[in-house]
């Protein structure tokens, strides 16, 4: 394992200014920005995104102020297996052939009555959120964050259908009722890593559509280039790191490359993140798409709903037996 990692170059992992998107101005000069970053590393930056300074620092302040209670009050708000709500204790997920992440989390998703159809039918990964009574504090952050980042990747999603050369709101007709999960991390200062076996994240690929992540000024991210050279994608401050996941990579007919990446946490320090997965509704049919294919480049994926994909993924990496509390 390389024991030091550059920091990724600028044509790596370019910034894109999203002032276009927010004001109505032409998009298409992002999406070639996009375009680029998703044929080559699939991660980008995005700077002027619109999340307000304040509902940042109130939900870091919130995630850090959650993880500093005693570990005896988070343990009865442990994931219920129906709902996929809740505190995740270290070692719940492990990547095969590594050691279990090196992390606590507490996951949150679009927030749906038990009456509500989906539900009540018993859909995967639809349900209530989970708000602990005795912190009540946490859902008001968590919920303020989670609307405007939701926000955000609906928006990114029109610069992803472009830089296709499709239309502006494709994905979006998928999203009637998105299946968004956010998570709460916590990477506690880990000694050294000595081999290939422990990380705070082990090397993986994301199994969605688009992923936004949050980082503190501790970094710890890193990705790995087509040479195998792995790279840091250090804390950049006023932006968020996006990278798509292996199911837009699906659509692209493999175009776009989803990158395996990984969390070390090097500096001895407290290290808090909040990615949100933005996925599309779970009945979505993933195909590939009319702009990625040719008579001399079929599709190479059968079609496949977005939900099912995402539920056989988690279960390869998640080992755990809960009932809800």
């Amino acid at each position: 394992m390389q024991s030091t990692v550059r920091a990724a170059a600028a044509d790596e992992m370019p910034i894109l200014d999203l002032s276009a998107l927010n004001d109505g101005s032409d998009i298409a000069p992002i999406a070639a920005q996009l375009r680029h970053a998703c044929l080559t590393t699939g991660f980008f930056y995005v700077a002027n995104h619109g999340i307000p300074e304040p509902v940042i620092d109130e939900v870091f302040a919130t995630t850090k102020r959650y993880f500093d209670l005693p570990i005896e009050q988070r343990l009865p708000h442990r994931m219920d297996e129906k709902y996929r709500r809740g505190f995740m204790p270290q070692g719940i997920n492990q990547h095969p052939g590594f050691a279990p992440d090196r992390k606590e989390s507490y996951e949150i998703g679009v927030d749906l009555p038990e009456s509500d159809p989906d539900v009540a039918a018993g859909l995967p990964l639809h349900g209530p959120n989970r708000w602990p009574a005795d912190c009540p504090w946490l859902r008001s952050a968590s919920e303020a964050y989670f609307e405007q980042a939701q926000e955000l990747g609906k928006r990114l999603l029109k610069i992803c259908a472009v830089s296709l050369a499709m239309p502006e709101d494709h994905f979006l007709q998928f999203c009637t009722k998105p299946m968004v999960q956010m998570r709460l991390f916590h990477y506690p200062p880990q000694e050294p890593v000595s081999d290939d076996k422990a990380f705070g994240v082990a090397p993986h690929t994301d199994y969605g559509m688009i992923t936004l992540l949050l980082q503190d000024p501790i970094g710890g991210l890193e990705l790995m280039m087509r040479n195998g050279e792995w790279v840091s994608a250090p804390y950049v401050p006023g932006t968020l790191v996006i990278n798509i996941g292996d199911l837009f990579q699906r659509w692209t007919n493999d175009i776009y490359v989803s990158n395996p990446h990984r969390v070390i946490n090097r500096t001895g320090k407290e290290r808090y993140s909040i990615p949100m997965f933005f996925n599309l509704d779970y009945n979505s049919l993933v195909t590939c798409l009319p702009s990625c294919q040719s008579a001399t480049n079929p599709p190479k994926h059968q079609p496949i709903k977005s939900g099912d994909y995402l539920l056989s993924r988690f279960r390869d990496v998640q080992k755990y037996k809960v009932q809800a509390a």
